[in-house]
Formats: C-alpha cells, sequence, structure tokens
C-alpha cells in the first residue's frame, strides 16, 4: 500500500474518523429507541444555538487546548505523558497558594504569576516520572498514571486538613482575593458594546490558550530545541549519534508538558470556580490525550479537536437536560470519537489506504489494456 499524501492523514483520517464514531453513536441512540436526529439538533443547539452555550464549550475548549498541548509535546519526543490529570491537579495548587497568598492587587498582575506559579507546580509534578524514565528506565506510562493517584490523595489530604477555612465544612480552599478574579468573555466584549451570556463561565484563559499554542508552534517548529525534540522522538539513536541528550530532551519535554497541564488552572481553578476545590480537573487531563491524537500532535489540529470535545461535553450536557437519553450515553459517543480517533486510526488509515489503492488501479487498467 502507498504512503497516504499528508493531506488525506491530516484531514480525511480525523474526518473519516469522526464520521464512523458518528454513524455507531446513531445506531447507538437507536437501538435504545430515541431518534439520532433530535439527539444531534439538541446537541447543536445546547453546544452552538446560544452565548450561552458558545461560552461553555469555549470554557472546556479552553481547558483540553492546554491539557491536548501538553500530551502533543510529549508526543513530539515520543513519550506517552498520562499524568495531565495529576499535573493539572498539583497546579492548581500551585496557583491557589499564589492567589492566596501573594498580594496581587489587580488580574493583569495576577495572571503571570498565578500562571508561573501553575506551570512550576505542574512540572514540578512531571520532573520526577520524567527522571525515573531518563535515568532509571521506568516506563513514562506506568509512572505518570501512578502520580495521578498520588496526586489526587495529596490535593485530599492538603484540601481537608491545611488549606480548608475553620468554618468551612467543604474540601476547598477560601474565596480568591478579588483582585485575582479574571474577566469573562462577556465583560470584555461589553466593552465593545457586544452581547454575550454573562453566566458562562469562559473567560480571558482562552486568550491564554491560544496564545500557548502559538508559542508551542514557534517552540516546535521554529527553535533549535524543538528540532532537537522532534529528532529524538523520530529516531532516538540517529539524534544521540548527531549529539542530543536523550537524558536532556526526555526531561525537557516532560516538564513543558507538565506546565502546560499546570496551567490549565487558570481556566477552571483561577477563571471559574475562583477557589480551588476537589476534582476541578473533570478529566480534562485523559481528555487530552484523544485531543492529541486527533490533532495530530500539531497546535492547530489541537485547537479544532478540543473544540470538537468541548462541543460533546456542552451539547452531550444539554442532551441529558432535555431528552430521556441517559447521561452515561454521552460518555460512550465521547468513547467511540476516541475510539475511532485513537486507537482504531490505523485502521482507518488503513482503509482509506485500501480504496485510493482500489480506485488507482482502476483508473490504470483501461490505460494497460490500450497498451497491450
Amino acid at each position: 500500500m502507498r504512503e497516504l499524501p499528508q493531506w488525506v492523514d491530516v484531514i480525511v483520517v480525523p474526518v473519516v474518523s469522526l464520521l464512523l464514531a458518528a454513524v455507531i453513536s446513531a445506531l447507538v441512540i437507536l437501538a435504545i429507541g430515541e431518534d439520532p436526529v433530535l439527539a444531534l439538533q439538541t446537541m447543536v443547539s445546547g453546544a452552538l444555538g446560544s452565548s450561552y452555550g458558545w461560552g461553555y464549550t469555549l470554557y472546556y475548549t479552553t481547558n483540553f487546548i492546554f491539557t491536548g498541548l501538553a500530551v502533543s509535546v510529549a508526543f513530539q519526543a515520543r513519550l506517552f505523558n498520562i499524568g495531565g490529570e495529576g499535573q493539572a491537579m498539583v497546579g492548581g495548587l500551585g496557583l491557589a497558594l499564589a492567589c492566596l497568598y501573594l498580594p496581587l492587587p489587580h488580574w493583569i498582575l495576577a495572571l503571570p504569576v498565578a500562571m508561573l506559579a501553575a506551570f512550576i507546580f505542574g512540572a514540578a509534578w512531571a520532573a520526577l516520572p520524567a527522571w525515573l524514565q531518563a535515568r532509571r528506565g521506568s516506563h513514562v506510562v506506568i509512572t505518570t498514571i501512578m502520580f495521578n493517584f498520588i496526586a489526587a490523595a495529596l490535593l485530599n489530604y492538603l484540601l481537608v486538613n491545611a488549606l480548608r477555612p475553620p468554618d468551612s465544612m467543604d474540601p476547598a480552599t477560601a474565596q480568591f482575593p478579588g483582585g485575582t478574579h479574571l474577566p469573562t468573555l462577556a465583560d470584555l466584549f461589553a466593552v465593545f458594546g457586544i452581547g454575550f451570556a454573562k453566566s458562562a463561565p469562559v473567560n480571558v484563559s482562552l486568550i491564554v490558550a491560544l496564545a500557548a499554542c502559538f508559542g508551542v508552534w514557534l517552540l516546535m517548529w521554529r527553535t533549535r530545541l524543538g528540532f532537537a525534540l522532534r529528532a529524538y522522538g523520530n529516531s532516538e539513536t540517529a539524534a544521540s549519534y548527531a549529539g542530543i541528550s536523550p537524558y536532556r530532551m526526555i526531561m525537557v519535554a516532560m516538564l513543558i508538558s507538565g506546565g502546560l497541564s499546570g496551567c490549565m488552572a487558570i481556566n477552571n481553578v483561577m477563571g471559574e470556580a475562583e477557589r480551588l476545590v476537589l476534582n476541578a480537573t473533570e478529566g480534562a487531563g485523559f481528555i487530552g490525550i484523544a485531543v492529541a491524537l486527533m490533532g495530530r500532535s500539531h497546535p492547530v489540529g489541537v485547537i479544532l479537536a478540543a473544540l470538537l470535545f468541548g462541543f460533546l461535553f456542552q451539547g452531550g450536557a444539554e442532551l441529558a437536560l432535555w431528552t430521556s437519553i441517559p447521561r452515561e450515553l454521552i460518555v460512550v459517543i465521547q468513547a467511540l470519537v476516541i475510539l475511532f480517533t485513537g486507537a482504531l486510526d490505523n485502521m482507518v488509515r488503513g482503509g482509506i489506504g485500501f480504496v485510493r489503492d482500489v480506485a488507482h488501479t482502476l483508473r490504470e487498467a483501461p490505460e494497460r489494456q490500450g497498451k497491450g
């Protein structure tokens, strides 16, 4: 089978995977006696039909951009960072400490300080698994999974025993000071006289996430460090022969990856909850793996894939609210998208390649007969 053109691999394969997931999802909805067309209409109107729906869709998208970028950077060095969930939790801890205990009078000052704290804490949580991979040979997949559970236990302990206000029974920190509260998109649009749902949680961290995509693109495709990371990911032997240190590449890739996961906290902790609570990540660290796979580890692809999963999350919530379709089925639909864009990616690519080869053979057959 001939190698697929890049545009087919980047555009056609993900679209076909998404269509297959949609068809299977429609059959599942039919099997339980519901109308798949009505379900699709409900999801589209709930996620994209109003500024309120767009606000929640873009809020989820922001989370997935950060975690998708984190996984993508690790992928470039052929590392599978499954620890985004734990790194985002610990990043939220660092952000919360900065917001609670540093004098930050205005969000313009608070945002870069909190983002730096979240990045440092997230990177620090990824540092030990990276060192264990680089020096001891402990596979980063195993260690990052384990560190997710450690992060959850650590956060649980701190919120219950150390950071919880004395007069509160809720395992959460105190509300952040007013100067650290981030403006929502409704606040920004109001300056230009544009109406937007004030109750929607999307905030300026969406702009930060898009800037992070541009920064990752610059790093990976316009710097010597990015070239070294990609070279190491393509061939460790060749990179070592060229003088690229495997230890340095593993550490750098995982530190950047962990830092980007930690930065998710500026959206869900600083921007939405305005305090640190348990389970604030809501599985976004794991969704980031699917986002990176579907986006082909490229920042532009990550944005589009994150928007798709943002649509699925918000549309799924509306579907569960306004129809009799159970919430668990929404998880099944999301799982099908992940299955076809991730685990069955090679199957889809092989099928497209087979169809392409057959079409090419049929096109050449008359020419061969004419020559004969």
